[in-house]
């Protein structure tokens, strides 16, 4: 399957195996950790990498020092690591411009046009500064040459320095560096031209990143981006198209929000202007979309970042058929640059080795010597993570679920509007295990006794959480809210067809007392069913305890912002009533009514820990918590913590 993928391509003096390539993106990595992280992609199959934007100026340096030849034994290290897995590697090389504003002593840029994320004031660049800067755009790819690696991918695009100059709504100069596409082009043109003329060689590959659409109100189109990737076609060896921007932050990284292949539309503009090889991204998660894009000539390549993130043997494995065996991205955005841009290191919410991997392999690779017993108690996403785990090192698994079927809240969250993607994780869970010898027992609670009776030597308790029916919320904790028990008041879950169904009356509100997707889906749903919604939430924004929300929740706070919906923020329930919600910022005595005929409260679920209380202590069995069960929600704790326990048992 999917020959077309297995193909190899030229682009300029080098031959990529193979049409999968992963285009860079941030890590927060260094050293081993960095190059060890960027080999489990090459051992995996990829064709081409692209180590993340280095900053070529040493007044706004990156971690790597590309703006020195102190940089050059790193290089010689990862890249002699690299190829020696047939992969191609390229460094992204920029200036960050604006967007470094905040932390360096001057931040340089095209005019004097506020940073829309930091606020700062840059400064328009002189004559001398543009000198200087292509100068070391220059110098830095020669030190990506002389260090081993294969071209350079210059960033024009993003909100940087090089796209600030392109850019007619950042760039207000009126001199020959702005004004005419022309005269903002020719930062980029001196920057292109130096890189020729200080590397002189011509299997060394110069490409260049564009944004197909940038985001930014009056800045680029994809009409105006075909014309500038039309007028650069001679001069680079490939163009690489990417949407977005920092005034559009969730366009950079596409979330679950958007539909698959979300850049396409604004490439088919660009591309066909363009003969050099092309590289498209934006939520291509399966090899069956790539294959269909190359075959019917929308691009030449297709980066596949975060499913590369997720599974980093994705090439390998489709080569060998076995598509049904890589572990699917749910593009949720929360453990990759959610935790970047929280000042983390790169992770992802379903693969605990992702950046891990000098600890921690992407699969267990060892066998029990002595294979246990091992009951897991729980069918949500921490006890099939940890049942596939274990089981795969040879112990001998039985997996509980007191429900009807498999996994947990997620099956939940994935019948909400927008949430579909993140069902497929325990899709994969529970296909893995159904290929392992893993018991499983469905309708079936456990108690002392069910334990008793089976005698493991471990016991999981996956049990996850449940609702709260008492009123709770966390603002008030001594006393319930009161008309709590009010017939039109419900939760999240029953909105999403648990227990009797919910007749859904308008105007609706949503009362948001965890930050999280759960409020927002709730809104979703009100919506769909055609009610005026108003959400009220104790924080100040939307799904303000989501990491980073402009990356994971702003398609969704502009989706819901588009539609019949009202956000109050700060707030919390003083009461409800039978036709109104009472409101009030806490220690202050004013009350605000709103009419409301759905209530939905989302608050804070009681985690499942009778059977901890029973086993806890003085048990013979080993026991231990994973997921939701443990006090911290998430799907990503509850991989992780899975996973963990079913290495380390």
């Amino acid at each position: 399957m999917y020959e077309n993928l297995f193909q190899p391509i030229q682009v300029g003096g080098v031959s990529i195996p193979n049409r999968i390539v992963r285009s860079a993106h941030g890590t927060l990595l260094t050293g081993e950790a960095a190059i060890a992280y960027h080999e489990a992609r090459a051992r995996g199959g990829v064709g081409m990498i692209t180590l993340e934007a280095t900053s070529v100026h040493r007044k706004a340096p990156s971690s790597v020092p590309l703006y020195s030849d102190d940089v050059l034994p790193y290089y010689r290290a990862i890249s002699q690591r690299i190829h020696a897995h047939g992969t191609v590697l390229f460094q992204q090389i920029y200036h960050p411009g604006a967007s470094y504003g905040a932390r360096a002593e001057e931040a340089w840029s095209a005019s004097a046009v506020p940073n829309y994320m930091q606020g700062v004031v840059p400064f328009a660049m002189t004559q001398a500064q543009i000198d200087e800067v292509v100068d070391a755009f220059a110098k830095a790819a020669r030190r990506c040459r002389d260090g081993g690696l294969d071209g350079v991918d210059v960033h024009a695009s993003s909100g940087y320095l090089l796209h600030e100059f392109l850019s007619p709504a950042l760039n207000h100069r009126t001199d020959r560096y702005g004004g005419s596409l022309e005269n903002r082009m020719r930062f980029l043109d001196e920057v292109l031209a130096a890189i020729r003329a200080e590397v002189n060689d011509a299997d060394f590959v110069v490409g260049v990143r564009l944004p197909n659409e940038d985001q930014v109100p009056g800045g680029l189109g994809a009409e105006e981006v075909a014309e500038i990737a039309a007028r650069l076609n001679d001069r680079v060896d490939y163009v690489s198209l990417h949407m977005g921007s920092y005034w559009r932050f969730h366009t950079l990284i596409a979330p679950t929000d958007d539909p698959l292949g979300v850049e396409m539309a604004a490439n088919a503009k660009i591309t066909p202007r363009v003969t050099k090889p092309t590289i498209v991204v934006g939520r291509i998660n399966t090899l069956d979309h790539a294959s269909s894009i190359v075959a019917s000539g929308q691009a030449d390549m297709v980066s596949m970042v975060r499913a590369l993130l997720a599974d980093p043997e994705l090439v390998n494995k489709a080569r060998r058929g076995e598509e049904n065996r890589i572990r699917p991205c749910i593009g949720t955005n929360i453990g990759c640059v959610g935790q970047i841009m929280s000042g983390h290191p790169l992770s992802c919410v379903v693969n605990p080795a992702a950046a891990r991997e000098t600890i921690l392999t992407f699969e267990a690779e060892d066998t029990v010597t002595t294979p246990k017993t091992i009951l897991i108690v729980g069918g949500g996403p921490a006890g099939l993570e940890a049942a596939r785990t274990a089981a795969r090192r040879g112990h001998r698994v039985l997996l509980y679920e007191a429900g009807q079927r498999l996994g947990g809240q997620v099956a939940v969250a994935a019948a909400a509007p927008h949430r579909a993607d993140v069902g497929a994780i325990v899709s994969f869970l529970i296909e893995e295990i159904e290929s392992l010898p893993v018991e499983v027992h469905l309708n079936s609670p456990v108690d002392a006794d069910v334990v008793a009776a089976i005698d493991p030597d471990e016991v999981i308790i996956a049990t996850g959480t449940t609702p709260r029916y008492d009123g709770f919320q966390v603002s008030t904790p001594g006393a319930p809210v009161p008309g709590f028990d009010l017939p039109h008041v419900v939760n999240a879950w029953q909105l999403f067809g648990h227990g009797e169904p919910v007749k859904i009356r308008g105007p609706a509100v949503v009362y948001d007392d965890t930050g999280s997707y759960e409020a927002i889906s709730a809104c979703d749903a009100l919506l769909k069913a055609g009610v005026h919604v108003t959400m009220v939430s104790r924080f100040e924004g939307i799904g303000a305890s989501v990491p980073f929300p402009p990356v994971t929740v702003e398609a969704s706070r502009e989706r819901l912002m588009s539609s019949d919906f009202d956000f109050i923020g700060g707030h919390y329930l003083r009461a409800i009533t039978s036709d109104a919600v009472e409101i009030g910022v806490l220690y202050t005595p004013r009350v605000r009514r709103l009419p409301a005929a759905t209530v939905v409260v989302v608050s804070f679920n009681e985690p499942n820990r009778e059977l901890v209380t029973t086993l806890n202590p003085g048990n013979r069995y080993g026991v231990h918590l994973a997921g939701d069960v443990q006090g911290r929600n998430g799907i990503m704790n509850a991989i992780h913590s899975g996973a963990a326990l079913g290495r380390r048992l």
